[in-house]
This record gives structure tokens, sequence and C-alpha cells, in this order.
């Protein structure tokens, strides 16, 4: 539910920019972008869980979603080519599932830290749309639940990225951001007794307030 009111709200936030807009000046070459969002981190991971073997356990693994507030860094090499950085961190259940079971097992905090490379079409107005393409490493720090002993490697992948930024004058402006992460963990269980490789692919949607420098 979370995850959908954040998307419909960027979604809000980008159609009416339009009525937003007005005169001020979009970003140019060595502007400096902070823009504190609240981000909704959200896995749609339904992997089976196996034995060591490989052996069907008729268990998959759930991991849940997030909101946290988090800090991107946009750097314009460019009018149309900037750098975007993000900082934050959400923790997450996860939870082993089957006929008869629904266990949490662990709950992780996740370091998702995304660089993305941004091209703004826009070198002009107060509406700046861009898309974008990086890189994603994922993190992890928790805790496990209910006797079971769970192992998480950190990893790195791939992101897309979409969202604009709507000024409010000529320092202050709105941003709406969406980007999918393209990433995978391996999880031992109870020293490799179980395992499974999760395909996270999270969803990364978000909403907020920033400054021009």
């Amino acid at each position: 539910m979370k995850t959908k009111f954040l998307a419909a709200a960027a979604a809000t936030l980008a159609l009416g920019a339009p009525a937003l807009a007005s005169a001020q000046s979009a970003p140019a070459k060595g502007d400096l972008l902070v823009t504190l969002r609240a981000t909704s981190v959200s896995s749609s991971a339904d992997d089976a869980i196996t034995t060591a073997a490989g052996a069907a356990t008729g268990l998959n693994v759930d991991v849940g979603s997030d909101v946290m507030p988090t800090l991107g860094f946009t750097y314009f090499l460019t009018d149309k080519l900037a750098v975007e950085a993000i900082l934050g961190m959400t923790q997450h259940e996860i939870r082993a599932k089957g006929p008869g079971t629904d266990v949490e097992v662990h709950e992780t905090w996740v370091l998702p830290p995304v660089v993305t490379l941004q091209y703004r079409p826009l070198s002009s107005g107060s509406f700046s749309p861009y898309v974008g393409a990086g890189v994603n490493a994922m993190v992890f720090n928790g805790k496990d639940k209910n006797g079971f002993e769970v192992d998480l490697d950190n990893s790195l992948g791939l992101a897309l990225q979409a969202g604009a930024d709507v000024a409010l004058n000529e320092q202050w402006f709105l941003n709406a951001d969406v980007k999918k992460v393209f990433v995978k963990t391996d999880a031992k269980i109870n020293g490799g007794a179980l395992k499974s490789e999760v395909q996270l692919d999270p969803w990364v949607v978000s909403i907020g307030l920033g400054r021009r420098f």
C-alpha cells in the first residue's frame, strides 16, 4: 500500500508539472542538487528455498517493503548530463512461506547506494524530466529470527531511472523519481542446509523536496 501511494504521488507530480511551471531557469553545468526524499523500496521476490542438494522444500522467500528518508546528490556535468548518488538505509523482514508455514527468519538493514548517469533533454524552463542508468550495491546487515541462521551475500546490480524536478523558485524544487534495480543475492540458511537464490529486483519510488546550489 505504501508503494502504491508513493507511485501515485510521483505520477501526480510529474503530470501536474505544467501547472506548476514558471519562468524559473533549468539547472545547468556545475549546479549541485540536494534532495531529501521519502523513498519506498519494494521487492516482489518469491524464489524457492531448497535443500543444499537442490531438493524442493515447498517454501519460498518473501521480502517485506519499507519506506525511509533518503538523500540524493545530483551534479551537472553539462547542461543535459548529470550524475546522481542516493544514500539511505531501509529495513526489510524476510519470511519463509509455504503450505502451512509463514515464519520470519531474518530482519535486515540494507544500504542500497545507487549511482546513475542522467540525461535531461530540456535545458530551459522549470520542468526538468530525466532518464538515467547506473549501478547499485546491496549491503546487508541484519539479525536472525526464530532460531534460524541466515547469511545474505552482498551484491552488485544495474539500475534504470526516470523522474522529474519542478522548480518552485530559483533554489527550491519538487522531485519525483522511480528506479528499477536489477539485483540478486544468495541466501544460506542454517549453515547452508537450506539455500535460495533471491532475485530482489526492487522498485525504488521517491518523492521529495530539493535545493539547488
